[in-house]
């Protein structure tokens, strides 16, 4: 997910430093958004699937085995792919019946949605795909930081309990490396959007974008 996340963007980035040309053709720009919300989208649910793993790890270890089968793990998978797979399928079928003037500028270095929708022209589509960004939102970030907040204090409190520092040595560690991706996934993105929201230049904000999309 996150090779395919990174792929989406950085090639074409490169390409167009080493040519000195910022263009992109329709579609183009239409399929770096299908894959870059697919693989965001997988990044979110992935991240909520290992924290919820985590959590029957530390919090149940005797039932470990019996909860997390693998044909539960496979489940899980699946089904974060197929919500993704429609939920991006039907972003870009949204996205196809908007209208936008040749030479359309997209104030970043990649096709992000919510800028594609805000240079667009047509004003009752674009309402529609502002509705469904924003559910989608919901589903893709919500949810999953939601599932991980609730594991984690699932987590913290199992682990204060212990009354042995070796046991809570070895339940922090098993959630360590989980916490990191966590804290770098999801850290940097806020910290692009908040300044984004502060600082209201194009340019700035690409440059934050680079944090969230190039060295996580």
């Amino acid at each position: 997910a996150d090779i395919g996340f990174t792929s989406t963007t950085v090639p074409k980035m490169l390409v167009n430093i080493q040519a000195q040309n910022k263009g992109i053709t329709y579609t183009e720009c239409l399929t770096q958004v299908y894959f870059f919300m697919i693989f965001v989208g997988m990044d979110n649910f992935l991240l909520a699937v290992m924290a919820y793993d985590r959590f029957a790890a530390i919090c149940h270890p005797l039932r470990y085995m019996v909860i997390m089968t693998p044909r539960l793990c496979v489940l899980l998978v699946l089904v974060s792919w197929v919500i993704i797979f429609c939920f991006s399928l039907l972003h870009i079928l949204l996205l196809m019946q908007l209208t936008f003037s040749t030479g359309t500028e997209i104030p970043h270095f990649f096709c992000e949605l919510a800028l594609l929708i805000k240079v667009a022209t047509f004003a009752i589509l674009v309402k529609v795909n502002i509705i469904v960004l924003y559910v989608s939102s919901v589903l893709f970030i919500v949810c999953p930081i939601t599932g991980i907040l609730f594991s984690y204090s699932q987590i913290t409190s199992s682990i204060v309990r212990m009354s042995s520092t070796a046991s809570k040595y070895k339940a922090f560690s098993t959630c360590g490396s989980h916490l990191c991706a966590v804290l770098l996934f999801y850290g940097t993105a806020l910290g692009v959007y908040f300044s984004s929201s502060v600082v209201h230049s194009s340019h700035e904000s690409s440059v934050a974008s680079v944090m969230y999309t190039v060295v996580t």
